[in-house]
């Protein structure tokens, strides 16, 4: 089904840059909104309950699976996190454009789910890199930093199948690229027949 609002799903190995990129792009483009993803792990720093994520209890979660409530859910990093497919189709059905982070088996997920999604995949500049910025944030233990590292090489294998690729290496030029790809969506001659129905049909274009 088309909608008249764009759905862009946002991809990336721990660390990458991703959840930064994200942030930056809704505070310049205030056509984007988030969509909240449900999760079973806890809280970090100054996160809030329904601001970040949904936070869930293993028995909440399940009964949302169980009602088939959600567009996608995975295991990550030892948690269980899910999109509700209900919350994204009133949001883009109003022509919102909405944005979702996620790792890469729940985007290829929603991709099933609504074909017109546009898939954006962030890369590090490097091995190196990528593990400095693990370990700079400060938020995880040697063991943990591993685990992300060897998963990571398990998510970019999957990067043939979005439909963006952008490598962070600098992180103005890598915002500069996001902008870009939601733009360059907006005016798809799809998107904007959607967007812009009575322009189309006021110059007689059927």
């Amino acid at each position: 089904m088309d909608y008249p609002g764009n759905l862009f799903v946002v991809a990336a190995p721990s660390g990458a840059g991703k959840s930064s990129l994200v942030k930056a792009l809704l505070e310049l483009d205030s056509r984007v909104s988030p969509s909240i993803s449900h999760t079973t792990r806890a809280p970090r720093g100054q996160e809030k309950h329904g601001r970040e994520y949904f936070f869930a209890s293993q028995s909440e979660f399940d009964a949302m699976v169980q009602a088939n409530a959600f567009v996608e859910w995975a295991h990550v990093h030892g948690n269980r996190y899910g999109t509700s497919k209900k919350a994204i189709e009133e949001r883009i059905a109003q022509g919102a454009d909405v944005i979702l982070e996620i790792d890469f088996q729940g985007a290829l997920q929603v991709k099933q789910a609504f074909s017109n999604a546009v898939l954006v995949f962030i890369l590090p500049p490097s091995w190196e890199e990528l593990r400095s910025r693990l370990e700079r944030r400060g938020e995880d233990s040697a063991e943990t930093i591993e685990l992300r590292l060897k998963n990571a090489a398990i998510e970019m294998a999957q990067v043939d199948k979005f439909d963006f690729v952008i490598i962070n290496e600098l992180f103005e030029s890598a915002l500069f690229d996001l902008k870009a790809v939601v733009h360059a969506q907006r005016l798809k001659y799809a998107a904007q027949r959607r967007a812009r129905a009575d322009t189309f049909k006021s110059l007689n274009i059927t």
